[in-house]
């Protein structure tokens, strides 16, 4: 049965999520709801779907089986708790909220609950990513001592960005936090440091545009996290998990495989790819096969609002770590 999506939000990351759902042949966009309708008319005329200003014309119209939650951080929990409530599967950018509390009020509401809530960390479903966190859970390389995930941007966000973001810890690292808990779900203890050494928008508003964490696991495994928010290369994604029997490591993913040699210089190869988008293309796809699985009911390796929770612990942990340049102990089992 193909499973009729209501799309909430049409900026970018809503675009790209349109483009999923219109693409598969498991999933139809049956509605669009963004209060600046010109751009759910944008998306409804390449996609299809019934457009609407008002996300609640959305949810109550009888036309959709699950809501994907593309709208700006803030609308994030209440939209989660209207889905909830009209038994409606959601799946929802991250993150949850800038406040845990928003997001602990409604956890209860969730946990007990049978309709499937999912938050959309999509690096989970990076084909290299998954590859080798099943070749770390099949032992290939001892037990997880180390694992070190590299994350910069291309370039700066906007400062009007920066100022709503709610840091980089929440905004960027939230991402790499996530994905240190697909390795290591059991993290106990983080410690951060952060600069505004080149980006005037974080200093302006508080926040780091450099910032390196680490983790630690209960297993004493060791987490680092190196982020930055500007990289002349391109969008820098490199993981490295190791082991007392080897290491496996991700590399960046390049524009062409063509390289040049010359006299002045040998193997010159092209930046590597520029943009979340283009890197993450094929994740975005899993993402949203898996999320389809578990609308149905069926097997699904989906994160869940709990993964989402605890993504923000951390995040605040960090930000606490960076401003008091000590260890913050976590419990993400409370």
């Amino acid at each position: 049965m193909t499973l009729r999506f209501g799309l909430i939000g049409t900026g970018r990351i809503g675009q790209v999520h349109a483009a999923n759902i219109a693409a598969s042949d498991e999933t139809e966009l049956a509605w669009i709801a963004d209060p600046f309708i010109d751009g759910a008319r944008q998306v409804a005329a390449r996609f299809g779907g019934t457009v609407t200003e008002d996300a609640e014309e959305l949810l109550t119209s009888g036309g959709i089986d699950a809501v994907l939650v593309a709208s700006p951080t803030p609308t994030h929990v209440d939209l989660i708790a209207r889905a909830v409530e009209l038994g409606l599967p959601v799946l929802c950018e991250k993150p949850i909220d800038l406040d845990i509390r928003r997001v602990d009020a409604l956890r209860e509401t969730v946990r007990t609950s049978d309709v499937p809530v999912a938050l959309g960390f999509n690096r989970r479903f990076d084909p290299a990513f998954a590859a080798v966190r099943a070749r770390v859970d099949a032992g290939e390389i001892g037990a997880l001592e180390q694992l070190t995930i590299i994350s910069r941007d291309p370039a700066a966000p906007p400062a009007s960005y920066i100022a709503v973001s709610g840091g980089i810890f929440r905004d960027m690292t939230i991402h790499d936090f996530d994905m240190a808990r697909f390795f290591l779900p059991e993290i106990v203890e983080v410690s951060a440091t952060g600069t505004a050494s080149f980006d005037e928008g974080a200093r302006d508003h508080g926040d780091f545009d450099t910032a390196v964490v680490t983790l630690r696991a209960a297993s004493g495994a060791i987490v680092t996290i190196i982020n930055s928010r500007h990289s002349a290369t391109g969008y820098d994604q490199r993981l490295e998990a190791f082991g007392a029997r080897g290491s496996l490591s991700v590399a960046n993913a390049p524009t062409s495989l063509v390289s040049l040699s010359t006299a002045d210089a040998v193997e010159a190869k092209p930046p590597y790819q520029d943009f979340f988008l283009e890197r993450y293309e094929r994740a975005y796809c899993e993402e949203l096969h898996e999320f389809v699985k578990l609308a149905r009911g069926e097997a699904s390796t989906s994160p869940s609002f709990e993964d989402g929770r605890a993504a923000l612990l951390l995040a605040d942990a960090a930000q606490q770590s960076a401003a008091s340049h000590a260890a913050v102990a976590v419990d993400l089992t409370a």
